[in-house]
């Protein structure tokens, strides 16, 4: 009879407990937002970007209990430069971005820091933050797509959006420069039915790229260059398309992170007649 009683008296102790943690656990969910865009420190033009992980990576690090916490899950810019997270706790962030641009955030190989351009903000409510950047490079159509046979050929001008030397000035005290770092390696044209056409919405049958090895597109900066979309498949007649064009540097940002990320131009309409 003992025995029963004890197994009975823990039971219910048991349960108490559990319910005791369900209340404790039983928090609001994370309602405040951040929003924020990405912006050409020098024209003050959004720097376009791709819809994905090759694209502007915001990363955001809640200060609010200490200063050795995990930041938090990273998330991406919309192809326009610009970002919104709604789902945040309530609290004190450190807010950086990393993108096709001179990292804000800056360290030399023992870790020293050199630059930190980051913002530290409170959010409570709607919270908006804009980051001025360098990007590598500018990206534009020259006039306007043209269209034959069901194939698209493009004029693309690529221009430095930060001069060699400053570019070198910021990058190389972060310790294993290489030369090859400002070699422009590709230049891409993505199609797509999409309006957030770039490389996470491409139409493979039509996107198409150029690729380039060591230096040897420096005489072709600031000049028009001419794609053509992929001559495997025709794009069906009366179907509207977007193309956007695309060029990037041998440098990958955050370094070491392994991802080359690619400077944009705004996206164009063209009809297929």
């Amino acid at each position: 009879m003992k025995k029963i009683l004890f197994y009975a008296m823990t039971a219910a102790s048991a349960l108490l407990c559990s319910c005791e943690l369900f209340e404790l656990d039983n928090y609001d969910g994370p309602g405040e937002t951040i929003r924020g865009a990405v912006v050409d420190a020098a024209t003050g033009n959004p720097v376009l970007t791709d819809q994905g992980s090759e694209g502007i990576r915001v990363r955001m690090t809640e200060l609010s209990w200490g200063d050795n916490v995990e930041h938090n899950p990273d998330f991406f810019c919309r192809p326009d430069g610009t970002f919104q997270n709604t789902k945040v706790f309530k609290g004190r962030y450190n807010v950086r971005v990393d993108g096709p641009f001179i990292p804000i955030v800056r360290e030399d190989e023992r870790g020293v820091p050199l630059a930190d351009e980051s913002k530290t903000l409170d959010i409570d409510g709607v919270a908006d933050v804009r980051f001025e950047v360098q990007p590598f490079l500018n990206v534009e159509f020259v006039g306007d797509p043209m269209v034959s046979n069901g194939r698209i050929t493009a004029r693309v001008r690529v221009t430095r959006g930060v001069s060699e030397a400053e570019f070198r000035e910021k990058i190389e005290p972060m310790g294993g420069w290489d030369d090859s770092f400002l070699n422009v390696t590709d230049i891409q044209l993505f199609i797509s039915y999409s309006s957030s056409v770039g490389y996470r919405a491409r139409d493979e049958r039509w996107s198409s790229k150029i690729e380039y090895t060591g230096s040897e597109f420096g005489d072709l900066l600031g000049k028009p260059v001419t794609i053509k979309s992929n001559k495997g498949q025709a794009i069906p007649s009366g179907r509207k398309v977007f193309v956007r064009a695309a060029a990037r540097i041998n440098y990958d940002t955050p370094r070491g992170d392994g991802t080359r990320r690619w400077n944009y131009s705004a996206p164009v309409e063209v009809l297929i007649p």
